[in-house]
């Protein structure tokens, strides 16, 4: 493989010779800015071996370098070891940017080249305002592999699915109607839409084209009198076109978006720069006015309507279940032996299938033990995969696709003995946990103002974590959606009734143990009063948190009133899918403090 790289760089040099490019980027992204991207665009991989989901290769035409964070430091030496790559440790802070070493390695007259169908207008333009004031030019026409990648993957082809009206809760039409006077209150005539979860909400479609999210590879351009879906013409079956004809939506293949964006006869067009990939503001005609905004699609998908919210009461209940029985199997199989962090994850799959709205993981499992629990985003593979022992801490944190919503949950269980610092660690996170799942706040408070509640009791112990503390969950969708997330860099996005959000502090100590406590949440209407009208956070997620490393005096009597309701309200809805041991079990893990 590593022979392989070496041989893929020479081809690219030789490219860039012939394109009179002195550098050419590439990075981890598709055209559509997905969190998880299809084989069809994993070029950075395939130039440079490195598998992580994160990382931007860079190659002049005598020197490679690969810039990821710290999730994949270990990896990328290992892989990277042997191809002609430096790695470069991205959040260092003796490492440069990449447009920094760009300028300190290239010189005026030089251009750097990038595929601007992956890189999105904010990226292009950043590197730009940096590069010429060095005389360095970029050119963002140029996708080398096309030509270079002889087995390239072709852009997936799975089938468009109808999500009915039953379950969507509001027909395309509507939508679109809402997005056009959206619109028009930002003085655009139409946009292109390019986020796939965008797209599909939009049109009701689901589909299976990347990994974990139920989306279909297309482009949609929305004006103020047409909507057209650019999409493979497999993806489509007579019933689905007859559908889009229905709900005033057009179709085109795939590739013919470049033509009606060409050709764009209106005078203003919204462009998120954030997310709409360059080469989309590059092909427009320099007569339409690019208005450059957020997509208004992001906030209107993120407050569920009723139908929605039912439908995610039913995928929590099918996960809860799923995840008691998985409860009640694991101390036991643990304490007989050969069970390990991938076993679990496997069981845990085989237990949602049970029930017949499933239809795969939200995300790739993680399923930790021990210290694997302080790596952030760890997933077993066969090389990491650990026994487990009765002892200590796994940390599961999970999500599972359903027709009628999309579940995400952590929880931290104890295997067996602990020490007192994980019972206090633990005790801490979870009373960080119901701080935030009591707040009461006013309509219109973003998660900025509410991250403190979940990290309070932990600064206090002079301890923190670096992951943001929630985001939104999509509808049968991305499990991360936006706008609105909890964290402490500042994010305006309010928190609104309809809108759901996780809860999820976590306290991470490298070689020792990770905790991180799971739940989502729905925004609710709590009060009106003089002050103006407030908001709670009510659980959407159905599953006892373990009791057993609680330290009472550390938690609190307010704390353990809440998870002793909390529990009250898990058994309620879980008990009558139970009888015999499995009843008391459920009894036994939800039994008050």
């Amino acid at each position: 493989m590593k022979n392989n790289i070496v041989e893929r760089l020479a081809q690219l040099r030789a490219y860039m010779q012939e394109n009179s490019l002195q550098a050419f980027i590439v990075v981890s992204s598709d055209a559509h800015s997905s969190e998880y991207v299809a084989n069809h665009w994993k070029s950075r991989e395939w130039i440079s071996g490195f598998d992580g989901s994160a990382g931007t290769a860079v190659i002049t035409l005598d020197d490679a370098r690969l810039w990821t964070d710290s999730r994949y430091w270990l990896a990328a030496e290992e892989q990277l070891n042997g191809t002609g790559y430096t790695l470069m440790k991205d959040g260092d802070a003796d490492t440069p940017s990449i447009v920094e070493w760009l300028c300190s390695t290239l010189g005026e007259g030089n251009t750097v080249g990038v595929d601007g169908t992956v890189c999105t207008i904010a990226e292009v333009s950043t590197w730009f305002d940096t590069l010429s004031k060095k005389g360095i030019d970029i050119d963002e026409s140029k996708d080398p592999f096309a030509q270079l990648w002889n087995d390239r993957p072709s852009i997936p082809t799975g089938k468009a699915q109808i999500m009915p009206i039953e379950v969507a809760g509001e027909s395309a039409k509507d939508k679109l109607a809402r997005l056009r006077n959206r619109l028009s209150e930002k003085g655009a005539d139409g946009m292109l839409v390019t986020m796939l979860d965008e797209i599909a909400w939009l049109t009701n479609l689901r589909g299976s084209d990347v990994e974990y999210n139920p989306v279909v590879v297309s482009y949609m351009l929305v004006t103020n009198d047409s909507a057209t879906l650019f999409v493979g013409s497999e993806k489509i079956d007579k019933a689905v076109a007859k559908y889009l004809a229905a709900e005033g939506i057009s179709v085109l293949p795939y590739e013919k978006v470049w033509d009606a964006l060409a050709t764009y006869d209106k005078a203003t067009i919204l462009v998120q720069p954030l997310r709409c990939n360059a080469a989309v503001s590059r092909i427009l005609n320099s007569s339409v006015e690019q208005l450059f905004d957020e997509s208004p699609i992001a906030a209107m998908k993120a407050v569920k309507n009723s139908t929605e919210i039912e439908g995610f009461k039913k995928a929590m209940l099918a996960e809860g279940i799923a995840m008691v029985k998985l409860l009640h199997w694991l101390k036991p199989a643990v304490e007989k032996g050969g069970v390990s962090e991938l076993d679990v994850d496997h069981k845990l799959t085989e237990l949602r299938c049970e029930d017949e709205s499933f239809r795969g993981l939200s995300f790739a499992t993680i399923s930790a033990y021990g210290k694997n629990g302080a790596i952030v985003h760890y997933e077993p593979t066969e090389e990491s995969n650990a026994p487990l022992h009765p002892e200590g801490f796994l940390l599961l944190d999970c999500g599972g696709q359903y027709t009628g919503g999309t579940t995400d949950i952590t929880r931290t269980i104890a295997l067996g003995n602990l020490t007192p610092e994980q019972c206090e660690d633990y005790t801490r996170v979870l009373r960080g946990h119901i701080s935030l799942a009591m707040a009461k706040f006013p309509k219109g408070t973003c998660g900025t103002q509410l991250d403190v509640l979940a990290r309070q009791w932990l600064w206090q112990a002079g301890e923190n974590y670096l992951h943001g503390t929630g985001h939104g969950v999509g509808h049968f969708l991305n499990v991360h959606e936006g706008p609105h997330q909890i964290r402490m860099n500042y994010m305006p996005a309010p928190l609104i009734p309809g809108t759901t959000v996780t809860n999820e502090p976590g306290l991470y100590k490298a070689g020792r143990h990770g905790i991180r406590i799971e739940n989502t949440m729905l925004v609710v209407p709590h009060c009106t009063t003089e002050f103006g009208e407030y908001c709670a956070l009510q659980p959407l997620t159905i599953c006892p948190i373990d009791k057993t490393p609680i330290v009472p005096e550390i938690l609190g009597i307010e704390a353990i009133e809440y998870l002793n309701s909390y529990h009250a309200w898990v058994f309620e809805l879980l008990s009558p899918y139970f009888e015999g041991e499995m009843f008391d079990f459920l009894k036994m893990q939800c039994a008050p403090i």
